[in-house]
């Protein structure tokens, strides 16, 4: 498994940035780890997680790149919102792979708390956004190996 002159995308929710960003950072050293240049990476933020799909819709349809990467954290709260958006990112990611043909991974946390997400965002858990960086390189190279 290499991102060796592979171009990846990672699309980015801004909201619960102080976990968002441990995710990012995750990837990133997921992907430099396995050999990916700086320049083959493009990272695109977003409001939210409800609007990772589109924006990796359009980086897989446009961006020239192997595998999008989804970065997000739905954390939830007295309202039934959390439901909502979680369920619409993950579909959404999951229908642009699918229309695509493309890795599009789901580095989303859904977390009942700030702690149990922090905890999967380099913490005890591990980081969320490493193993989606890791699970899109390995299916880019699973799906180039396809006929």
């Amino acid at each position: 498994m290499s991102a060796a002159g592979r171009r990846i995308g990672i699309v980015v929710s801004r909201f619960n940035a102080n976990i968002t960003s441990r995710l990012l950072a995750g990837a990133l050293e997921a992907l430099r780890a396995h050999g990916a240049s700086d320049d083959a990476l493009t990272v695109v933020h977003v409001p939210g997680a409800f609007e990772l799909p589109l924006a990796a819709q359009r980086l897989a349809q446009k961006g020239n790149v192997q595998a999008v990467i989804c970065l997000g954290a739905v954390i939830r709260g007295e309202t039934p919102h959390f439901e909502y958006v979680a369920a619409q990112a993950s579909e959404g990611i999951a229908a642009v792979a699918r229309a695509c043909g493309l890795p599009v991974t789901f580095g989303v946390i859904t977390a009942d708390t700030m702690e149990q997400a922090q905890a999967r965002a380099g913490g005890g858990a591990g980081n969320k956004g490493y193993e989606a960086a890791v699970a899109a390189l390995e299916m880019a190279d699973v799906l180039e190996r396809l006929p």
